[in-house]
Order: structure tokens, then C-alpha cells, then sequence
């Protein structure tokens, strides 16, 4: 399983992003993703999943209404469109599979 973040970077507040997480090594199009972010100094703290097939999506309340995931199972990538971004969001963000397998992070700092 491989699993490969990118997109992040500096952004100012209000502005977007949109992270991208190439896949590799199982059966992308029937797994199940989640993004997750740690904080400076905090835990791990879940972001969002995409389910199967129908694309259903669950958000963290905290991200509601600004963040889309999406995923292209032709290209085995997922995505993470990230608007109207805070300080808060200011993490490492991480594409997981099953709790299990993670990617190597990408840093996102919302910052003037």
C-alpha cells in the first residue's frame, strides 16, 4: 500500500486548497478513504471519509460546508477541496485506508 499526499502549502485566511492523495497497491475503487489532520501540539483529528461507489461522504463538523472530498477511481486519487480556510485548519493532513496504512503527510498552514 502506498499512499502519496500533495497540494499543501501556504495560504492566506479565507483562501483555498486543495490536496491530492495518489494511491497505489489495493483495490482503490472499493476501499473506503478518510482524510485526517494533526494540529501543532494536538492529536489526530478526522477530517473526512468517502465511501464506495455511491461517493458518500462524511464531514467533521468542523469542516462542514467548506471542505469537499472527492475521489477518481480511474486515477486511484483523491482529493480534498478545501475553501474559506482558517488558523485552525492549520495542520499536516494525512490520506488514510482503514485506520491502518497512512501517507507521509502534507503540511497546510493558513496564516496572513
Amino acid at each position: 500500500v502506498q499512499l502519496i499526499e500533495s497540494g499543501g502549502g501556504l495560504v492566506q485566511p479565507g483562501g483555498s486548497l486543495r490536496l491530492s492523495c495518489a494511491a497505489s497497491g489495493f483495490p482503490f475503487s472499493s476501499s473506503a478513504m478518510s482524510w485526517v489532520r494533526q494540529a501543532p501540539g494536538k492529536g489526530l483529528e478526522w477530517v473526512s471519509t468517502i465511501y464506495t461507489y455511491i461517493n458518500n461522504t462524511n464531514y467533521a463538523d468542523s469542516v462542514k460546508g467548506r471542505f469537499t472530498f472527492s475521489r477518481d477511481n480511474a486515477k486511484k486519487t483523491m482529493y480534498l477541496q478545501m475553501n474559506s480556510l482558517k488558523p485552525e485548519d492549520t495542520a499536516v493532513y494525512y490520506c488514510n485506508l482503514g485506520g491502518v496504512h497512512w501517507g507521509q503527510g502534507t503540511q497546510v498552514t493558513v496564516s496572513s
